[in-house]
């Protein structure tokens, strides 16, 4: 935690950027298991790391995984399931991932188009949504911020959900995006990358010192 400011950093793939993240101050350590992503890391790679790795909270991250899926995912050893799903998803599938996943262990990523809205009868079903940019062709991951305007509003009217925010964050709009959306949570990837996949020990450093400059402007760096 930063200046009372949560953050997971996303698509480690390797022990050494899960250490950068850690060095760093980084609440949560994001391993994405979508066999797509540039980032994919399999479950049985994910296994033969967790022993060695920082101890920070783990979060896997999907995309409409099956029941059984999430059942081997639980069985790993996370702490979290970030699970990315379409907007259109029934209700009825959602309900069945909490026969796996507990609300307090779930974190909702739903892919809202613009001009459409989340469906709120998915708030109760988990303490942490994730609201990441629309791309058309991918889910999540696209390096480009999102609404930071709808997220300002999700967050006041649904006090009692951990709101994370996600897309394009980089040292350089960090405080702009606090600033906007009043985020305590926050979700970076892309913006401290030297390369899909391979984090840039230096970006980490440099964005962990803005984020603590987005609350506390007199702030010169982050403590390391």
């Amino acid at each position: 935690m930063i200046a009372g400011i949560r953050f997971k950093v996303c698509g480690l793939t390797s022990l050494v950027d899960a250490e950068a993240a850690d060095a760093v101050g980084a609440d949560y350590l994001g391993f994405i298991l979508h066999p797509k992503s540039p980032r994919y890391v399999s479950l049985a790679q994910f296994e033969a790391m967790a022993p060695r790795l920082p101890p920070r909270k783990k979060v896997a991250v999907v995309v409409e995984p099956s029941l059984e899926e999430l059942t081997a995912i639980k069985a790993a050893g996370f702490d979290h399931v970030q699970l990315h799903f379409a907007n259109e998803t029934p209700f009825s599938m959602a309900a069945r991932w909490l026969d796996v996943i507990p609300p307090e262990m779930l974190w909702l990523a739903p892919r809202v188009p613009p001009g459409k809205d989340f469906d709120l009868a998915f708030v109760p079903l988990a303490a942490t949504i994730l609201l990441d940019t629309y791309h058309p062709n991918v889910f999540g991951g696209s390096g480009h911020t999102g609404d930071w305007k709808s997220f300002a509003w999700h967050r006041t009217q649904f006090k009692k959900v951990n709101w994370v925010l996600a897309g394009g964050l980089n040292a350089e709009n960090i405080g702009d995006a606090i600033a906007a959306t009043g985020a305590r949570f926050v979700d970076v990837n892309s913006g401290v990358e030297a390369a899909p996949g391979r984090k840039d020990p230096e970006k980490l450093k440099v964005f962990a010192s803005a984020l603590a400059r987005a609350v506390n402007p007199a702030t010169g760096s982050a403590p390391l």
